[in-house]
């Protein structure tokens, strides 16, 4: 009677263990969706090559890296810098200081807020156009969060990356902590990256990159409807640090000067723009390589020189202006997108200017320069007769190593009766400032939000 007994207590807990497996299971199902197989999004422009979901409780992904190619989970143990602070969203036109923190601390107070610890990543391809204007296939990630719809979507224009693997659409981008206030992202990868990787990328030509960055926020917001994750607002958010800095507002004067003036119903509205530590003025930047004799970010230097050259097809070649042993070794250390900038700039070795230029190269009064720099002007974003409309938040540190200050100074001067809130100071170097900038836009945007519920109660 007992054995019996002991049966239908095993049998009872049995069932009931299986029905709990079986519920559990049924959750997971319900709420797992496959992007890459919605009936309504098949067809569209924005096509789903692969998804999966990455947990932010227990901090950032392995595959997630700093600006200059050093992977978080090995870098984030920085020197001693400046913290975030308070009152980031004043409007800053003059150099502050905060008190000490590491770059670690930063990336944990990212880490802390917002109730969104799950973000679903969505590889995909789309159209958009190289540099003779043909038709090309491109790749790029949307970021969301894995419960709701997102509040508004950021377009994301990534900083300098060199290895495929820093690609958006291989790695978990920094600025993907945003999703866990609510936010989806459109990282684009660019060309030369994610599907193009064997292509050469035509760095800072800002036209084409733009225009390849705009390209994907087209083909992705009418598939974010398709699939049921059309946001909460239909303005979007423009950001982005570094080459990503001047490509952002690049993509502003995009949308405000050629697409919406062509657009009746089909307009991209901006919210507000973030950028941080761009390269505005491209000649400026590669003049403060050869003034100095120094480049804090020796990779910048064949990356631009190639950039220039081939994606303008300049008439001069890279070995005119490049150092024969670093021309050498171009197509393993760079194009080969099998190192990340920080193990390139191992490779180099030097931050001396001349080690890597030629003569001809440093000489400002050359007929082969003259043709560079106007190359440069024509992809600066500063020299264009152009506003920015929308709001717009710059941050740049007067301490950055990479991209020289004057960048920021001389975007100040060009934009002076521009909507544009400045935040300039003493914030250490290029990597920590990027630290900074994503801290500042998350604060902003939280800003925002509760603006938002204060006017809506």
């Amino acid at each position: 009677m007992k054995y019996n007994k002991l049966l239908h207590i095993l049998y009872a807990s049995a069932l009931l263990f299986v029905a709990m497996f079986v519920s559990s299971c049924r959750f997971r199902e319900d709420k797992f969706v496959d992007f890459a197989n919605i009936e309504a999004a098949k067809g569209l422009k924005f096509q789903v090559i692969g998804q999966h979901e990455t947990d932010l409780s227990q901090g950032l992904p392995y595959n997630c890296y700093l600006p200059d190619g050093t992977p978080v989970n090995e870098g984030v143990n920085l020197p001693p810098s400046l913290s975030p602070g308070e009152g980031e969203a004043e409007n800053s036109n003059g150099p502050r200081r905060t008190n000490s923190v590491t770059g670690a601390g930063i990336l944990q107070e990212l880490l802390k807020y917002g109730n969104q610890n799950q973000v679903i990543e969505i590889v995909g391809t789309y159209p958009s156009i190289d540099g003779n204007w043909d038709t090309i296939t491109l790749s790029g990630k949307v970021m969301l969060p894995a419960q709701g719809k997102p509040k508004r979507m950021i377009l994301v224009s990534h900083y300098t990356v060199c290895s495929n693997g820093e690609a958006p659409s291989n790695c978990f981008s920094l600025e993907g902590v945003l999703v866990k206030l609510g936010y989806g992202l459109i990282i684009p990868d660019y060309i030369g990256y994610g599907v193009t990787s064997n292509m050469v990328h035509p760095y800072l030509v800002m036209d084409l990159t733009a225009r390849n960055v705009l390209d994907m926020y087209l083909a992705v917001r009418p598939w974010l409807k398709a699939v049921g994750m059309e946001p909460e607002y239909d303005d979007i958010y423009l950001m982005g640090y570094s080459q990503g800095g001047a490509t952002t507002m690049a993509v502003e004067r995009l949308i405000e000067t050629e697409y919406n003036q062509d657009m009746v119903d089909d307009v991209v509205n901006i919210h507000r723009v973030f950028a941080g530590g761009g390269p505005y003025d491209v000649k400026a930047t590669y003049e403060r390589f050869v003034t100095t004799d120094t480049a804090g970010y020796p990779v910048a230097v064949p990356l631009v020189l190639q950039g220039m050259i081939l994606g303008n097809e300049l008439n001069m070649k890279v070995t005119d202006m490049m150092q024969p042993w670093l021309y050498e070794h171009m197509d393993e250390w760079v194009n080969s997108k099998k190192y990340t900038s920080a193990q390139i700039n191992k490779l180099i070795g030097t931050k001396v200017t001349h080690e890597l230029l030629t003569q001809e190269a440093m000489d400002q009064k050359s007929e082969k320069v003259a043709e560079l720099y106007k190359a440069m002007t024509e992809n600066s974003i500063i020299a264009q007769n152009w506003e920015p409309l929308s709001s717009v938040y710059i941050m740049h540190s007067i301490d950055d190593e990479t991209v020289p200050y004057t960048n920021a100074v001389r975007a100040k001067s060009k934009w002076r009766n521009a909507n544009i809130t400045y935040n300039f100071g003493h914030y250490g170097g290029h990597v920590m400032t990027c630290l900074r900038f994503i801290y500042s836009v998350r604060s902003l945007l939280e800003q925002e939000e509760e603006e938002r519920r204060k006017y809506e109660n």
